[in-house]
């Protein structure tokens, strides 16, 4: 398996465990939670899709995010 490369909002590239901050307010689908502009998200995990980036966020695993919404912290 090659190593995407993944890169955020202002084009720096993201490695495995990485933090990330989110750069705007996302509605997390199936749930009432809303992630705030501003969060902190640690220990990311990249997947095969250069767009999409996998996390943990207040207990929720296994969490989706687009990389265009996500700034290195």
């Amino acid at each position: 398996m090659s190593v995407p490369n993944v890169k955020d909002s202002n084009g720096t590239t993201l490695s495995e465990g990485d933090s990330v901050t989110v750069i705007k307010d996302l509605k997390v689908k199936g749930t009432s939670l809303t992630l705030k502009r501003g969060t902190l998200v640690k220990d990311i995990h990249l997947t095969d899709d250069e767009a999409e980036i996998e996390c943990r966020v207040d207990k929720i695993k296994g969490l989706v995010l687009k990389t265009c919404f996500l700034k290195k912290a």
